[in-house]
C-alpha cells in the first residue's frame, strides 16, 4: 500500500468489533508486543461493554478498508472541577505506515471528540528512548517530564500467604 491511498478516520462504536481486533493487531505489531495485545483476547461481551462506554475512545486509520493505525484513549472525570481529560493510552501506526502523517490525523480527530465532550486537556505519556513519539507529542503538545509508577494490586507476600491458605 503506497501513501497517496485515501485515509478514512473512524471512531469504534459497539458495532465495530472487527475493527476493534484488527486494531489490537495493529497494536500489537506496532509495539513488538503480539502476545500481550493477542494471546488472551477479550470476549465480544468485553469488548462491546467497553466500546458502549462512555469513557473509552477507540479511533482506527483504514486504508483499503484495513486497520493500519489507531489509538485507544481515555475520559477521565474530574473531582475538583466539573471538566474532564483524556489519557491517550494507546497509539500505533503499522510499520508500513509511518511517516505518512497517520498519528497526527488520529490526534486531530481525537481532539474533535474532546472538544464535543468539553475535555479541557488531552495527555499522553511516551516513554525515554521512543524518539518519535516524543517527537510527535513534542510537535503537538507540550512536555511535562514526570515520574510513572506501577502499584502492585497485591504485595508478593501476600500473594504467598494467600496462596498457601
Amino acid at each position: 500500500m503506497s501513501s497517496s491511498e485515501p485515509i478514512s478516520i473512524y471512531q469504534l462504536s459497539v458495532n465495530d468489533l472487527a475493527l476493534m481486533e484488527e486494531l489490537l493487531t495493529v497494536f500489537g505489531e506496532a509495539f513488538n508486543e503480539v502476545d500481550t495485545y493477542s494471546s488472551s483476547r477479550p470476549s465480544d461481551a468485553y469488548l462491546k461493554k467497553l466500546l458502549s462506554s462512555d469513557y473509552f475512545i477507540a479511533i482506527a486509520a483504514l486504508k483499503n478498508g484495513s486497520v493500519v493505525a489507531g489509538l485507544a484513549a481515555y475520559e477521565l472525570q474530574k473531582f475538583e472541577q466539573e471538566r474532564s481529560e483524556i489519557y491517550i493510552y494507546d497509539l500505533a501506526v503499522a510499520v508500513s505506515h509511518r511517516r505518512e502523517g497517520i498519528a497526527t490525523t488520529l490526534i486531530r480527530e481525537l481532539k474533535k471528540i474532546a472538544v464535543a465532550r468539553a475535555a479541557y486537556v488531552i495527555f499522553v505519556q511516551a516513554d525515554i528512548g521512543d524518539d518519535p513519539a516524543i517527537a510527535l507529542y513534542t510537535k503537538l503538545g507540550v512536555r511535562e517530564d514526570v515520574l510513572h509508577f506501577d502499584i502492585a494490586i497485591v504485595d508478593s507476600a501476600e500473594v504467598k500467604i494467600a496462596y498457601r491458605q
